[in-house]
């Protein structure tokens, strides 16, 4: 089989296995639009606190919004209580048409851990069970017929790596899918993955459901690399897509011809002020512009005199000051 190939989620079918991953700030539908336009086969939003939506916040009501041209995608929820979460999955399912919901169990911020959920789940692999059985049941309940994944750490620190007992308790409580970033809560983001852990992971699991890969990927020959060498069914991006929504499309062309394509300049910023039209229409001109200073200095890496377009790029607070920073460029 291709490297790149279907992805079969429950009853969930994917086209290919580059997926966008599921990154607090980033992930909104503003930019999983354009990283379906660059080629992603399946995105996540950002994750959505199971108390906050029960408690009807607004703000999640825009975190689970699809983007314009998304027909497909994964909602993310996280929270410590299975009570908690059947509301919070039955709210997802009232609110958005989603095509699968995701579990939360690796976030490893503190704000996140100290309420039960994130990582805090692989200390406890029976309440894991439990919050995931109390989601699937939801889904029933509901009469929906999609499937519930989870995202899991190798575990809390390098004297309780447990990913494998985490994801038999998944699997057990009816996890379609699991996606296992290998570093322990107490990484954090630094240091390397161990994709070995990866490769350990898809053994045991052993074809009961797919394995997803995630860690370390910021260019389209790690992801290849990841596929080749631990045997994952697809592979998530993350940091390596911020400010690359293309990076789908190269890791697709590498895998299928060994090479790739640049993107140029002028179509990197195209697709920045896509982004910025689609979040000024969310969150109006003033917060959009000031969330797409990180965005465009993203964009704009490698361009001519990169450190005085930063430094315009941290004072722009209008569309129109974008236009006036990028004019030549485009």
């Amino acid at each position: 089989m291709s490297l790149y190939h279907p992805v079969k989620i429950g009853t969930l079918e994917l086209e290919g296995n580059l997926f966008l991953a599921p990154v607090a700030g980033y992930s909104d539908r503003a930019f999983r639009g354009l990283c379906i336009k660059g080629g992603s086969n399946f995105e996540y939003t950002e994750m959505v606190s199971a108390e906050a939506l029960t408690r009807r916040n607004g703000k999640t009501q825009e975190i689970m919004k699809a983007a314009p041209n998304e027909k497909k995608y994964a909602v993310q929820i996280f929270g410590g209580t299975p009570k908690v979460m059947y509301d919070a999955a039955c709210l997802v399912m009232e609110q958005t048409d989603c095509s699968c919901i995701d579990i939360n169990a690796g976030c490893p911020v503190p704000k996140v851990v100290k309420t039960g959920a994130g990582s805090s789940l692989t200390r406890d692999a029976d309440r894991l069970h439990e919050i995931i059985a109390s989601v699937v049941q939801a889904v029933k309940d509901k009469g929906r017929d999609i499937p519930v994944t989870v995202k899991i750490r190798s575990g809390w620190d390098k004297l309780s790596i447990n990913f494998t007992e985490c994801a038999e308790h998944a699997i057990k409580a009816g996890a379609a899918a699991i996606t296992l970033h290998p570093r322990t809560r107490a990484q954090g983001y630094e240091g390397r993955s161990n994709w070995d852990y990866l490769k350990e992971l898809v053994e045991f699991v052993a074809g009961r459901v797919p394995v997803f890969g995630s860690g370390d990927i910021f260019k389209p020959e790690d992801a290849k690399k990841m596929l080749e060498t631990t045997g994952v069914d697809g592979v998530m991006f993350a940091r390596g897509a911020m400010g690359h929504p293309f990076i789908f499309r190269q890791t697709r062309e590498l895998l299928l011809t060994g090479t790739y394509s640049d993107i140029p300049p002028v179509e990197r910023l195209t697709a920045g002020f896509e982004e910025l039209d689609v979040l000024i229409e969310d969150r109006g001109e003033k917060a959009a512009c000031k969330d797409m200073r990180k965005r465009f200095s993203a964009y704009s890496k490698g361009l001519n005199g990169g450190a005085a377009l930063r430094l315009a790029i941290v004072h722009a607070e209008t569309k129109s000051d974008y236009e006036n920073i990028f004019g030549e460029y485009l």
